[in-house]
């Protein structure tokens, strides 16, 4: 599964000040014992402050292309990150509207149809450690062809030296952390693939479609079950990577391990916990 981001309840303010004080009521707030009110006015409602899924969320849509971007309030709450994905943002958008425009050009030059051009972009949160801040995202395509397609791509963001990093920059080498985490992931993995194709089983002609796959290969994202520290990780694998694009994109998530924990670089191992 995708991880999803750890929410704490909402717990109202007043119920909250109430809990922590131990004190009586002041007597002018008291009701008089001899007789209630003969009618007391209702309180009024509680409405919660609802609090944006998405600090930025951008969408066009127009003749030429369709554009969607955004990203989550944690994101935007660290400024050189939100710096770095509004430049992604402009970027992934400039690139789509010359290819649309190159695109439609050429399908005017042959006499073809144009269907406009696609890209959406929208980060999530996988995982809100303190120094920490986890995330990934779909980014679905289409130009022009059968279908539109999409590959999964990740971002850590360290708070403390304000970076971003590939979660393999952690580990001492790809190697090394897939021989941790091959013999789990091909396991479940097997056991997704087996289930989506119901006993059907490809021709050997494409390796991949009917073997394990190396996991380091895919996107790997890291999780937490508890938010204190990393202790699960996930690998995202699209269409196309290990069968067939009708058979959709796998998620595999294999638990952070003492052998997973050996391959960790030393100076990263105290934000990882054995599951």
């Amino acid at each position: 599964m995708r991880f999803a981001p750890m929410l704490a309840p909402v717990v109202p303010l007043v119920a909250l000040l109430c809990a922590c004080s131990g004190e009586p009521q002041p007597a002018a707030s008291r009701p008089a014992e001899a007789a209630a009110p003969a009618a007391a006015p209702s309180p009024p409602p509680v409405v919660p402050v609802p609090v944006p899924a998405d600090a930025r969320s951008v969408k066009e849509e127009n003749d030429l292309y369709e554009f969607e971007y955004s990203y989550p309030a944690a994101a935007a709450s660290i400024p050189a990150l939100k710096a770095l994905l509004d430049k992604d943002l402009d970027a992934r958008k400039a690139e789509l509207l010359k290819m649309a425009k190159e695109g439609r050009a050429e399908a005017k030059k042959s006499d073809f149809p144009y269907n406009p051009y696609s890209r959406t972009v929208h980060w999530e949160v996988v995982t809100d450690l303190p120094g920490w801040l986890s995330m990934s995202t779909i980014v679905g395509e289409y130009f022009g062809g059968a279908h539109p397609n999409y590959v999964f791509e990740t971002l850590l963001w360290d708070r403390t030296t304000n970076r971003r990093y590939d979660p393999a920059d952690l580990f001492v080498s790809p190697a090394a952390l897939d021989k941790a985490i091959r013999a789990p992931f091909c396991a479940e993995f097997d056991r997704q693939r087996a289930k989506k194709r119901e006993g059907w089983e490809p021709s050997g002609e494409i390796p991949e479609f009917s073997g394990c796959i190396a996991p380091t290969e895919q996107t790997i994202i890291l999780g937490s079950s508890h938010g204190k520290a990393f202790n699960r990780i996930g690998v995202l694998v699209p269409p196309y990577a290990a069968g067939p694009y009708a058979e959709g994109d796998y998620d595999v998530t294999v638990p952070v391990t003492d052998a997973v924990l050996a391959t960790v670089k030393p100076e990263y191992r105290p934000l990882f916990s054995v599951r």
